[in-house]
């Protein structure tokens, strides 16, 4: 699945700077801080989890193809690195343990983007995004890694800001879902194979940041 949607992602990126050479293409530079996001599910007393993945470092990139002056579709990719503090109950032990769970969330999205722009130099902008989550994790304590794709989407709010004709900063507000993302079975190492926790409880990440844009122009007709 990972090959495929890496493949895809390239596929979508060759294309669009092929297309350069007649259109605008804009290339995007991410970084900012994602805050805490607590997870939980209970189904029964002896399947349940619960704890908080961490606030941390999120970086990322985006290639945009503008479609009109004030319209913009971008494909992106966000990666982050943190902890998971969890609490759940172990088949294994037939008691409830903590482990802090190593976790890395990627996020490939294709986003829509509306400018709001009323000067050359400031471009307030808002937009959608709808792709995939690709969650993996490690327990330390059990030596268990698992891995998770999931339906992902987002909102983004923010605004561009032209230093030059070619280079902008950028100013970003967004929230990220991934549906359904983290569950006791794939993450926390709950038991052997085919048992384990096997509920879930969805990701809902808020995050600021910024990063830098450059405006590629294509060659003049």
């Amino acid at each position: 699945m990972k090959k495929l949607l890496g493949f895809t992602c390239l596929f979508c990126l060759a294309a669009l700077l092929q297309s350069a050479q007649a259109q605008k293409i804009r290339l995007n530079a991410y970084a900012g801080y994602v805050f805490d996001d607590n997870v939980d599910s209970y189904y029964s007393n002896t399947s349940y989890f619960n704890g908080t993945i961490q606030g941390s470092f999120q970086w990322g990139a985006g290639i945009e193809y503008r479609l009109h002056d004030a319209y913009g579709i971008e494909l992106l990719y966000y990666r982050q690195d943190t902890k998971a503090p969890i609490t759940y109950y172990d088949y294994n032990s037939l008691r409830e343990k903590y482990s802090n769970v190593d976790v890395a969330v990627n996020y490939i999205l294709i986003g829509g983007a509306r400018n709001f722009a009323r000067s050359e130099r400031f471009e307030p902008y808002g937009g959608f995004m709808l792709g995939v989550g690709i969650i993996d994790a490690e327990n330390p304590d059990t030596d268990f890694k698992g891995s998770a794709t999931k339906f992902a989407w987002g909102l983004r709010l923010g605004t561009n800001i032209w230093t030059s004709g070619a280079i902008g900063l950028k100013l970003q507000a967004q929230l990220l879902s991934c549906t359904q993302a983290a569950g006791g079975g794939i993450y926390f190492g709950t038991g052997g194979v085919g048992t384990g926790v096997s509920t879930y409880s969805s990701m809902l990440q808020f995050g600021l940041g910024g990063g830098l844009t450059f405006r590629l122009q294509g060659a003049k007709k």
